[in-house]
C-alpha cells in the first residue's frame, strides 16, 4: 500500500447490504485503495461475498488492519472499530416512525462522524440536526447504491425474448402495520391469472416467511417470486410498482416510472395511492399511461430526493471521506456515551477488551 492509499472498512449487518456497498467498493478500488468487508452478527450470508472480495472475521482483525474510514448502511456502529464513520444509509427515508414516535431516517445514534446524505429532502433535516447536536459532519453526495442504475450498465435478467407485456413489480414491507402483502394477496392472485400483465414479486428479506411462502405459491406463467440481494436490475425490468410504505418505491420513482401504493401513509401528489382492493387495477392501468401531471409530479419530487443522476455518487462520497480526514473531528462534540447501546455491540460481537 502506497502512503497516500487509503484503507476502507465496508461494514455490514445485513445480506442486502452487499448491493449497497459494492458501488463503493468499485470506485475505492478504480482510486487504488484497499477495501474489506466486515459482517455484524449471523444475518449476513457469507456465500454472497465473491471470491475477488476480502473479509475480515473479528474485531482484532479489524483493529490490526486499521481503516481510515468505515462506511456503515446501517443505523450503528462500534466506537472500538478504528477510522472515521461513515452513514451511508441503508434505504430512503419511506416516513416510517420509530418506537420513540420520530421518523426513524432522522435519529442521532452518536455513531457517526459523517451522514452522506441523498438530496435537499434529507440533507436539510441533518443540517438542523448537526448544528444542534455538533457531533457529526453533512455532505450531500447522492446514494452510491444507485450508480449502477444511472450509469446503465445493469444485467437484465429477467428480461422475457418475444413477451412485451407491461410488467408490474410488487413490493412490500415487512412491519406487520405497514404491509400490504397479506391484504391484497386475493387480488394480486386474480391480476396475474388475467396474463394481460407480466408480474415480479418481491419483500423485504425480513419479511414473515408464511407470507413469502403464501405468495411463492402463486406463481404461474405470468407471476414470477424472486428473491435477490440486489434489486436493481429487478427495478428497471418493471414498468409500474405497486407497494405499500416500503422505500424501495422511492428506488423505482427515481427512474421516472409511476408507482401504486395501497395504504400509504404519506399520501403524496407523486404516488397514486389507493385504499380499497377493487381500486388496485383501475389505478395500475392509468399509471401504465404515463398521465403527464403525475411524471411532472414524480420529476418534481425525484429533483428534491435524489438529484444526482450521474452515477457518481460513490466518488462523491470518497470526496466527503477524505475532506473529514484532512480536516480531522477535532472540532466536533464528544459524542454522549450511550453505555446500554455500546455493551449489545459489544455482546453481538463478542468483544470485551478495553
Amino acid at each position: 500500500m502506497s502512503s497516500s492509499s487509503k484503507r476502507y472498512l465496508l461494514y455490514i449487518a445485513q445480506s442486502y447490504s452487499y448491493a449497497i456497498l459494492r458501488p463503493l467498493q468499485s470506485a475505492i478500488r478504480a482510486r487504488g485503495d484497499e477495501v474489506c468487508w466486515f459482517f455484524e452478527g449471523d444475518e449476513v450470508n457469507p456465500s454472497f461475498l465473491k471470491p475477488t472480495e476480502k473479509r475480515l472475521s473479528t474485531v482484532t482483525e479489524v483493529q490490526a488492519w486499521q481503516p481510515d474510514a468505515v462506511l456503515v448502511p446501517g443505523n450503528v456502529v462500534p466506537n472500538f472499530i478504528p477510522g472515521v464513520k461513515v452513514g451511508i444509509f441503508h434505504g430512503f427515508n419511506a416516513g416510517k416512525m420509530n418506537h420513540k414516535g420520530r421518523e426513524d431516517h432522522f435519529e442521532i445514534r452518536d455513531c457517526f462522524d459523517l451522514y452522506c446524505t441523498q438530496g435537499p429532502a434529507t440533507t436539510l433535516p441533518f443540517i438542523r440536526l448537526a448544528e444542534k447536536f455538533a457531533t457529526f459532519r453533512v455532505a450531500e453526495t447522492g446514494w452510491p447504491t444507485l450508480d449502477p442504475m444511472f450509469k446503465g450498465d445493469l444485467p437484465q435478467p429477467y428480461a422475457v425474448e418475444g413477451d412485451n407485456r407491461p410488467v408490474i413489480l410488487f413490493c412490500s414491507t415487512f412491519s406487520r402495520s405497514l404491509s400490504c402483502a397479506p391484504a391484497v394477496y386475493e387480488q394480486v392472485k386474480a391480476m396475474s391469472m388475467q396474463g394481460n400483465w407480466r408480474w415480479l414479486v418481491q419483500f423485504h428479506p425480513k419479511m414473515s416467511q408464511e407470507i413469502v411462502e403464501k405468495y411463492k405459491a402463486l406463481e404461474n406463467e405470468n407471476l414470477t417470486f424472486v428473491e435477490t440481494d440486489n434489486v436493481l436490475p429487478l427495478l428497471k425490468a418493471a414498468d409500474v410498482m405497486l407497494c405499500d410504505t416500503s422505500s424501495i418505491l422511492i428506488m423505482f420513482l427515481l427512474q421516472g416510472k409511476p408507482v401504486v401504493t395501497f395504504n400509504n401513509k404519506t399520501k403524496r401528489s407523486h404516488l397514486v395511492n389507493v385504499d380499497h382492493i377493487e381500486d388496485i387495477q383501475p389505478a395500475l392501468v392509468r399509471v401504465l399511461a404515463k398521465p403527464a401531471e403525475l411524471m411532472a409530479k414524480i420529476e418534481q419530487y425525484c429533483d428534491d430526493i435524489h438529484p444526482y443522476r450521474d452515477g457518481f455518487s460513490s466518488e462523491r462520497v470518497l470526496t466527503a471521506v477524505d475532506e473529514l480526514i484532512a480536516q480531522g473531528t477535532d472540532d466536533l462534540k464528544p459524542k454522549p456515551t450511550n453505555l446500554l447501546r455500546h455493551f449489545k455491540m459489544r455482546k453481538k460481537l463478542g468483544y470485551w477488551k478495553l
